[in-house]
């Protein structure tokens, strides 16, 4: 197909106070091409599209769409251009069905009847292979349910240039390269297509062309068939970088955690995690795996004592240089967790709803640690505010001032602040969930390395991640999950994908001849 030029950004710039989102970028997109944008957190991607859906207005520079010159103020002015955002975070109400989530807010489908507005759905579903349900309720949907929705509802509103932002980022593998067949069917009618992301071998898997930024200007771009990892990160820094995780071997590995039948029971009655056993060591990285919702998060979550857990179930603690000393960490609070002498950290999964305080900056976030010691909270800021300078420094984070709100930070940097917090506690335990979510290639190993360096100090980590090539890569064991249930617990450095993919879809425990024996320390 012939590609033709759907929309020509011409020197647009952003700025948000003393800080310069987008600097006179100019960027083309094609009909009948997928394009990636590339960067790293905080390069100006998310917020150059947004100027396209019309949730921001350029400081300066021109758009055009399809060689005219056009001025767009809103989403509405985009969806008139055809021009349609799937955000990373939905925009859906959940107790609405998806046929009403999709109509909500077009006057002139006020006037349809309910089965006209499902046959014109089910003509889009038909056309891109899209399954949708028009009379399902969006709290009974799973996330990629959701994401086809918010797709299937650009596409009925007209929409023939789609922006998705992070797409794949809370998907299964089967689940993504089943997005990207989709991906590919629109470009083949002719739509024009751009995935914000950070996953380079997604980038080289669907993409025809991959546009680069770098702290808010545009580096260039390049045919997807021209481009490797390796290229295309040293494009997105600037400089050579060694693409390489560490895992160095378990020294002395000593007992920190015993969990034995944790059963955790959610409040719609059902088991999120159903007699859930394994020990953690010191010195070791144990990954969990599993379909998104398959009782990762309970199960960090019951480890910090944020979950009411069942009769039967036992999480032991055991004390760094204290033999036999046994601390049982069930019906204990955070609080009383950390008056038994246990520092344990934890990176949940919801960075702004648990992890941060998303009115607080850097320094008000650091002092949220030590709220307690003293009664100083309010008094006591040096300390806070050093460790937050150091934080910045060693980790880069992009931020105007130490005082910024965090929720005014990009997505990556809200998640250098949270790790690089829980980090500075020196826990014995560190369990994180998603570490490297949002993040860029070049951030992702930076964190890969940090969690090494805690490694090599004798913590035990837990390591929730949604990519298996990481998991494989990163950690000495890796504990399956499916529907809440222990399905194996592999060597890390002897698994396969194949493998952990088999587990990861079966519900009847302990298959194909793996058992949690093999993955124990001896």
């Amino acid at each position: 197909m012939e590609r033709t030029c759907a929309v020509r950004m011409v020197n647009i710039t952003k700025t948000f106070g003393h800080v310069t989102a987008n600097k006179s970028i100019t960027l083309e997109i094609n009909r009948g091409e997928i394009l990636a944008l590339l960067g790293e957190n905080g390069s100006g991607k998310t917020t150059l599209m947004n100027m396209l859906s019309g949730i921001y207005y350029p400081d300066s520079g021109e758009i055009y769409v399809d060689g005219k010159k056009v001025s767009i103020r809103s989403p509405k002015d985009a969806y008139a251009l055809k021009i349609g955002m799937i955000h990373q975070h939905y925009k859906l109400i959940d107790v609405f069905t998806a046929a009403e989530n999709i109509v909500l807010g077009q006057k002139t489908e006020k006037s349809l009847a309910k089965k006209q507005i499902a046959a014109k759905i089910k003509e889009i579903c038909d056309k891109y292979g899209f399954d949708v349900d028009p009379d399902q309720k969006v709290f009974n949907m799973s996330i990629s349910q959701k994401q086809t929705l918010e797709i299937v509802k650009v596409l009925y509103r007209g929409a023939d240039i789609l922006i998705l932002d992070e797409p794949t980022s809370v998907l299964t593998p089967q689940e993504t390269e089943k997005l990207f067949g989709v991906i590919r069917r629109m470009r083949d009618h002719g739509h024009a297509i751009v995935i914000i992301t950070h996953k380079l071998h997604e980038v080289l898997a669907v993409s025809d062309r991959v546009a680069i930024l770098r702290k808010g200007e545009f580096v260039g771009s390049i045919k997807t068939s021209e481009a490797t990892e390796l290229s295309l990160t040293e494009m997105m820094v600037g400089h050579k970088v060694e693409l390489q995780i560490e895992r160095p071997t378990p020294v002395n590995p000593i007992k920190r955690l015993e969990v034995r039948n944790l059963t955790v029971v959610n409040p719609d009655g059902l088991k999120a995690l159903d007699n859930v056993s394994f020990d953690l060591y010191s010195g070791e990285i144990l990954g969990i795996a599993g379909i998104a919702g398959c009782g990762q998060k309970e199960l960090l979550e019951a480890i910090a004592g944020l979950v009411r857990t069942e009769p039967g179930s036992r999480i032991i603690y055991y004390a760094p240089g204290e033999e036999h000393v046994e601390k049982s960490l069930i019906g204990k609070s955070p609080k009383e967790i950390k008056n038994l002498g246990i520092v344990l950290s934890f990176v949940p999964e919801d960075r702004l709803g648990m992890g941060l305080v998303g009115s607080m900056g850097l320094t008000g976030n650091m002092m949220l640690k030590s709220y307690d010691e003293n009664g100083r909270i309010f008094m006591e800021r040096r300390s806070p505010r050093k460790l937050a300078e150091e934080i910045k420094s060693q980790l880069d984070i992009s931020t105007p001032s130490l005082n910024t709100p965090v929720r005014r930070l990009s997505g990556g940097n809200v998640q250098k602040v949270l790790v690089g917090r829980e980090i500075s506690a020196s826990p014995s335990v560190l369990m994180t969930a998603y570490a490297v979510r949002g993040l860029d290639i070049n951030t992702s190993y930076a964190i890969y390395r940090l969690l090494n360096e805690q490694k090599k100090k004798g913590v035990a980590l837990i390591y929730v991640g949604e990519d298996l090539d990481v998991l494989l890569a990163l950690c000495d064991r890796i504990l399956v999950l499916s529907a809440g249930r222990v399905t194996g617990i592999l060597d890390g450095r002897r698994a396969t994908k194949e493998e952990v993919g088999l587990l990861m879809t079966t519900v009847e425990g302990m298959k194909a001849g793996v058992s949690e024996k093999e993955g124990t320390h001896s």
